[in-house]
């Protein structure tokens, strides 16, 4: 049968447990796992209703675009079962602007395909948020930082860009956090970070490196993921992969410094770049014309619709760094309490680093909180 929802058309197939909404595309989804199960109800607002399921085993949703010929069947999410019958956001279509829903699910973070010591697989549990589309641009920075300085705010960096459609870059953990405070202040939602663990003074400004700052996890407003959340996102729902669409990595895919196997005895396997060098489209034959930044959205998005989840800049995220992932609980983590050496984490992987640091994996060298560099960025993510 076919019922007509908010000018989407949601096609029902109970026996295979398919589901079709037609809005840009079409998209099919199914369950499987270690038990057969029923989707018995796709409802408006995104949400599945499924039955059938061993309460507390993992099952995955996958997608397709198409049920003709080969259909070719793409992990999208992993969900515990809550009971025989369950209930999950799987898509949104209400959308704040520029940003996507990534799903609530559990993910496996980290990997064991390149020896990480510091990236020790575990099973964590993120709720649903959503998440920036692209990076933070140059343009988008500047309209909130006017806003910002003249509401009381004050910048250590004013934030670089090589083109105002380019990442804005050379801005510190300590200048993200309040940009997305005045974010969440001039679209009338409430700041996610203060100064103070009653939440009452909204952290707009202070980067002393010592500043302590506190989140409001229970406000709306905008903030950076959490390092769970950013893997999570960047995985696109995938499993075991080394990038966001695969374990192999290339110029048309990300922009990042080639170091292929092919050329160098110490480069990758999996760099499939064709020189020793950066990025050639955005370097413009490396003659100075620093930064090779690339505009935002340049590359494929990954399954959940992100772009440049690898390579470009650098994204800032919440969390202290430490190991091993998973603190203080692998539901919802948001890291240490602290950081014996004083560092944020950054993930995604830079224009100018081998492809090593692209990976969904990799923690990259995390850097104090007051340092920035051409290579940082951000995007900002909301929970529901």
């Amino acid at each position: 049968m076919k019922t007509k929802l908010n000018a989407l058309f949601i096609g029902l197939a109970l026996l295979a447990g398919v589901y079709q909404a037609t809005a840009q595309a079409a998209q099919f989804f199914r369950i499987v796992g270690p038990t057969a199960v029923t989707i018995t109800a796709f409802r408006a607002d995104g949400t599945l209703v499924w039955s059938g399921a061993t309460p507390g085993a993992t099952y995955t949703v996958q997608i397709s675009t198409t049920l003709a010929g080969g259909v070719n069947w793409v992990d999208y999410d992993q969900l515990v079962a809550g009971g025989s019958v369950s209930t999950n956001l799987i898509v949104s279509f209400n959308l704040p602007a520029g940003m996507t829903l990534i799903p609530a699910g559990v993910f496996t973070m980290g990997d064991t395909l390149d020896g990480e010591n510091d990236a020790i697989p575990i099973n964590v549990t993120v709720s649903a948020f959503y998440m920036d589309v692209n990076l933070v641009s140059l343009s988008q920075w500047q309209g909130v930082y006017s806003y910002a300085t003249s509401h009381g705010y004050s910048f250590v960096n004013a934030g670089m860009g090589k083109a105002v459609n380019h990442p804005v870059q050379t801005v510190d953990w300590y200048d993200c956090v309040k940009w997305c405070n005045a974010r969440s202040q001039q679209a009338g939602l409430t700041p996610v970070y203060y100064t103070d663990a009653g939440f009452t003074r909204v952290f707009t400004n202070g980067d002393s490196g010592t500043t302590a700052v506190y989140a409001n996890w229970r406000t709306n407003g905008y903030r950076l993921p959490t390092e769970a959340e950013w893997e999570k996102a960047a995985r696109g729902g995938l499993i075991g992969q080394r990038f966001p669409w695969g374990n192999t990595i290339s110029w048309s895919q990300a922009n990042y410094s080639g170091d292929p196997l092919s050329l160098d005895p110490y480069g990758f396997a999996y760099d499939l770049s064709t020189a020793i060098d950066y990025d050639p489209a955005f370097s413009g034959g490396d003659k100075g014309n620093y930064p090779y930044t690339s505009p935002v959205g340049s590359f494929p998005a990954n399954g959940y619709g992100l772009y440049d989840m690898a390579g470009n800049v650098l994204e800032w995220c919440w969390d202290w760094y430490g190991t091993p992932y998973g603190q203080p609980t692998t539901t919802n983590p948001t890291g240490p309490a602290s950081s014996l050496e004083n560092l944020r984490v950054l993930r995604g992987g830079p224009w100018d680093n081998h492809a090593t640091f692209a990976r969904s994996a990799s923690r990259y060298d995390d850097d104090f909180p007051n340092a920035a560099n051409y290579g940082y960025g951000f995007r900002c993510v909301r929970g529901l």
